[in-house]
């Protein structure tokens, strides 16, 4: 699913891939609105965040994978307190650690959509809603969650 305006506001800084270019299958891969974890060749062993080396087998055969962005909530907080400057009118705000069980239960973080003060519950089922920000540069996308229907 594609959100249809900007959950967060301008000013943030834009996500981009490290210097060595480790995430850039991810964020390329949330401009596509598809979600990108890694998956190691050798063993199998999926992996969020990101690494050269497979966390279980050590490997380097390390692949990107798209996987449903589709998952169950594992833990969350509301954030009150501003964590930058363009945020001090906008809390709060849910993240949720959402588990996705497509991808070897690997855990990502996001914002969950919706109003603020919602009652959050642990295990719920949630869908990923991606936010495309195509009037910046470089232009950017993130994936968000909302519950499930």
């Amino acid at each position: 699913m594609t959100a249809r305006s900007s959950y967060l506001p301008e000013g943030l800084p834009i996500p981009v891939p490290e210097a060595d270019g480790l995430s850039a299958p991810h964020w390329a891969g949330l401009r596509q609105n598809t979600l990108r974890i890694q998956c190691c060749k050798k063993c199998s062993t999926w992996q969020w965040g990101p690494e050269w080396i497979c966390h279980a087998c050590h490997s380097f055969e390390i692949d990107w994978k798209t996987v449903e962005p589709s998952g169950t909530i594992y833990s969350w907080t509301r954030v009150w307190h501003p964590t930058h400057t363009v945020l001090n009118d906008r809390g709060p705000y849910i993240v949720v650690v959402v588990e996705l069980p497509h991808a070897g239960s690997v855990r990502v973080i996001g914002n969950l959509l919706g109003d603020a003060q919602q009652p959050v519950t642990i295990g719920a089922k949630v869908v990923g809603v991606f936010e495309q920000h195509d009037g910046t540069e470089p232009a950017y996308a993130l994936l968000h969650w909302k519950v499930a229907d």
